[in-house]
């Protein structure tokens, strides 16, 4: 679908499903604007939102089309990837209460040969504390996820290899963490891990959650990917089985809002699992992970909040929960480009809840500005690449970037817009393109040794 017709559709609003009374006109005028200038200035083409206040849902809302045929619905279930890690850790929460296991258990306990599996606790698996490389750190669906997998094949093939640290000395983000968590829960509940939300958690809150494998084709959404500033298109998904208790879960914004307004009122679990849900993780030194079981930890204006991401093929969401306003904010798009999801969250939140790189880091950026100025021009020197960002690199790929970026012209900035840090075995940085009517964001992964090239470059929109 053409760019200008997504956004012409950004404010085509299905009905709300509950009222919203508790939202001024001007809250819910102010509301509608910031979804869609968020889906206008990224090619987004949809959005759910869920809003919470007051510890309840006061606004549920969908904007633009979840495929290029259907209007975006406030019931339709979205890929929510890793926002699902905070039910695989409750699951495992409820399953220490029953007595079948403890979150100090060894995974050498439960499952065999998981490379240090005699020293990692099912806590360092839920915390990113237990050095087992991520499976899946890129942006993209690399050559392997073509063909469908299973857990322990996962396990098999990246929870046997080397540690990247010893178990409680760093934090880095680990899917492979959460699917040997996801086995685990599995043995211990004698049973399938969805079976046991289902009847743990999403039936006594009245909540519909799916196998996102399984909400494809139909009537669900659509998830759509774009090469830097090129054509907005449909993002084939992945074969099955590559999330699993990493991030397996499709629902609504709506449906999510009720899992937070759980969280808000200490209802459905016990409260001591909400409190250890949400007590960040000591490392070995002491220092602080600002991550607890499946949540990222921090404050705004000195308000806590309790938050967490998730990325899938065509998909990206963002999910905030702030303790003492009694409020929360979801939003969910089917787009796997750009900043959207994270602006329009932000500016939710301002309305709902009034309240420089060293030398080292300096060469890391001229390095990163100089392979944006050869792909805007066209040529791409793949010895600065891995295997797997050559293979995402395909002529189709090249196009797009040089036919898109090209007419922008030069840039006025090139920044580093976040610190770096790891992930899955590779460094994490973030810039910010800057040019006199717009911004870029570009996300990159490079191999922490001498060689340092580039596992990810991905260029999209940035508001």
């Amino acid at each position: 679908m053409p760019f200008k017709t997504i956004a012409a559709l950004a404010l085509a609003i299905t009905p709300a499903a509950v009222a919203a009374q508790a939202l001024t006109p001007a809250e819910l005028t102010a509301i509608d604007k910031v979804v869609a200038d968020g889906l206008a200035a990224t090619g987004t083409p949809s959005a759910q939102v869920a809003i919470v206040r007051g510890g309840r849902i006061v606004l549920t809302k969908a904007y633009g089309k979840q495929s290029d045929t259907a209007p975006a619905r406030t019931d339709a279930p979205y890929q929510i990837a890793s926002i699902s890690k905070q039910f695989t850790a409750a699951a495992l929460l409820l399953l220490e209460d029953d007595g079948k296991l403890s979150m100090d258990d060894t995974v050498a306990k439960w499952l065999p040969s998981i490379s240090g599996g005699d020293k990692i606790t099912i806590r360092q698996l839920l915390s990113h504390t237990s050095g087992l490389q991520d499976y899946w750190p890129q942006d993209y669906s690399f050559a392997a996820m073509e063909k469908p997998t299973t857990p322990q094949a996962i396990v098999d093939r990246w929870a046997k290899k080397p540690l990247d640290f010893a178990p409680g000395t760093q934090w880095q983000y680990s899917n492979t963490g959460y699917v040997v968590a996801g086995l685990i829960a599995e043995k211990a509940a004698g049973e399938p891990l969805l079976a046991l939300l289902q009847r743990r958690v999403f039936a006594p809150l009245g909540m519909t959650a799916i196998d996102q494998d399984k909400a494809i084709g139909g009537g669900f959404p659509v998830g759509y990917h774009r090469n830097a500033l090129g054509p907005v298109r449909v993002a084939p998904p992945p074969a099955d089985g590559w999330l699993f208790a990493a991030g397996e879960l499709s629902m609504s914004a709506g449906d999510l809002a009720k899992w937070d307004v759980a969280r808000l009122n200490r209802s459905l679990l016990p409260a001591d699992d909400w409190a250890a849900q949400e007590k960040p993780v000591l490392l070995a030194d002491g220092s602080t992970t600002n991550y607890g079981l499946g949540v990222s930890l921090g404050k705004r204006g000195g308000q806590p909040y309790v938050e967490h991401s998730g990325e899938a093929v065509g998909f990206l969401s963002e999910n905030i929960v702030f303790p003492d306003q009694k409020a929360a904010i979801v939003v969910l798009t089917n787009a796997d480009f750009g900043d959207a999801f994270v602006t329009i969250a932000q500016g939710l939140a301002k309305i709902v809840v009034p309240g420089n790189a060293d030398a080292a880091e300096a060469a890391k950026t001229k390095a990163a500005r100089a392979l944006f100025d050869s792909l805007r021009g066209g040529t791409l020197d793949r010895r600065l690449l891995t295997a797997n960002a050559s293979y995402y690199f395909t002529p189709q790929v090249l196009a797009d970037y040089r036919t898109s970026l090209s007419p922008l012209g030069e840039p006025t900035g090139f920044e580093l817009a976040s610190p770096k840090r790891l992930r899955g075995g590779f460094v994490q940085r973030r810039y910010t393109v800057t040019y006199p009517k717009r911004k870029l964001s570009i996300g990159t992964f490079a191999e922490p040794d001498g060689a340092e090239r580039y596992e990810q470059f991905l260029v999209s929109p940035a508001n």
